[in-house]
């Protein structure tokens, strides 16, 4: 991946990208070409050197069952947006402005490890479910559906777990503009309701 000093990633904000409880695409290399699948992806920095990415497959996937070649991939997706050039201060003073696109990133790679075993994915999804369940104001649990049907349902699936040996991030979040134009970019992710990315901004303003 290009990443021009201004957009690297500290190590705060490369763990928040990665606990971010959001989907990632899964990329594996194997005899029959890349596949790829979307995943929810739960991120633990205690495994390992450098962590793991923990999920799930449906056991009907075909990405499970073929052999890997070499690392696996899993590319991280922050907030994005797009940036008009209205936003900026400076297009009132000189005009030499042009749109761009803001984003954060993480390509994750590492060793894919397959789990088929019930308890080991049983526990995964409930810590999976208990992220996202986090800040509804009667979160639902597995204990919550009957015993035999959640049983049923993790039968389906197979866990997967990403060992990673390396990750390479990038935050293009408008670091690289003036004050000014920093100040606008934010105000005008709020208009626009994307306060998600305004947030990305202000907070890896230099």
């Amino acid at each position: 991946m290009y990443v021009p000093e201004h957009f690297a990633a500290s190590p705060e904000a490369l763990r928040d990208l990665l606990a971010y409880p959001g989907a990632s695409n899964l990329v594996t290399m194997t005899s029959e070409g890349m596949i790829a699948t979307l995943v929810p992806f739960l991120y633990d920095p205690s495994a390992g050197e450098h962590g793991t990415l923990l999920g799930h497959l449906a056991r009907n996937n075909p990405q499970w069952l073929e052999p890997v070649t070499g690392e696996s991939l899993v590319i991280v997706q922050g907030p994005d947006a797009y940036i008009t050039p209205s936003w900026y201060a400076s297009k009132a003073e000189h005009g030499r402005v042009v749109p761009t696109w803001n984003y954060s990133t993480a390509h994750v790679y590492g060793d894919l490890i397959i789990h088929d075993d019930p308890e080991w994915v049983g526990d995964m999804v409930r810590r999976l479910t208990d992220l996202h369940e986090a800040s509804s104001p009667e979160p639902w649990t597995m204990d919550d559906a009957p015993e035999r049907f959640i049983a049923g349902q993790l039968r389906a699936i197979v866990g997967i777990e990403l060992r990673i040996t390396r990750v390479e991030a990038k935050l293009k979040l408008s670091q690289n503009r003036p004050a000014a134009d920093i100040e606008g970019v934010i105000g005008g992710l709020h208009g626009r309701g994307d306060h998600r990315s305004a947030a990305a901004v202000q907070d890896a303003r230099p």
